[in-house]
């Protein structure tokens, strides 16, 4: 039996250390269809829901040298969160799920090796998609090639103005 223990500790290990992030939320209260509708929102943002006993989550937390805060929050029925992509849309995803469901209550999570709280989490949820990040970061790096242009084409512009105003005159 010892083995058996052993082998679900070391998937869970091995699904924490493939990930860059980890969410805990408590699952008291759901249904078999909530369930199938969490993990399918979750699949969609790169990320999986997952439920194994608190203590072999806890030694692999210990294993992965998690922070204790995460270790703290499990306690009662908890799941585990884990993904390969971006944690700001699994984090969107648990949080329309709860709003909807008013069920998987997040209680804390590790992003990069560092302990985030309810409130972190709930940051991360309201930022936006990576894609309109990205979008933005190339607005704002365009911005000033844009406006040195702008300044170059300037004189020019000018003068074609007032060659176009004597033109007109005649």
């Amino acid at each position: 039996m010892k083995a058996d223990k052993q082998i679900i500790i070391d998937d869970i290990l091995e699904r924490i250390n493939s990930s860059s992030f980890v969410l805990v939320a408590d699952y008291a209260g759901m249904t078999v269809p909530e369930f199938a509708e969490i993990r399918k929102r979750l699949k969609e943002s790169g990320a999986e829901f997952h439920v194994a006993k608190n203590s072999f989550v806890k030694r692999a937390a210990e294993a992965a040298e998690l922070p204790d805060d995460l270790a703290e929050s499990l306690s009662g029925q908890t799941a585990y969160v884990v993904g390969e992509s971006d944690v700001c849309a699994a984090a969107k995803a648990l949080k329309s799920f709860r709003k909807e469901f008013n069920k998987a209550e997040m209680r804390s999570g590790v992003l990069d090796g560092e302990a985030l709280d309810t409130a972190q989490i709930e940051a991360l949820a309201d930022l936006p998609s990576k894609e309109v990040l990205q979008a933005q970061l190339l607005g704002v790096l365009n911005m000033p090639a844009q406006q040195l242009v702008t300044v170059l084409n300037e004189p020019a512009a000018a003068l074609a103005r007032v060659l176009q105003a004597k033109h007109d005159q005649g």
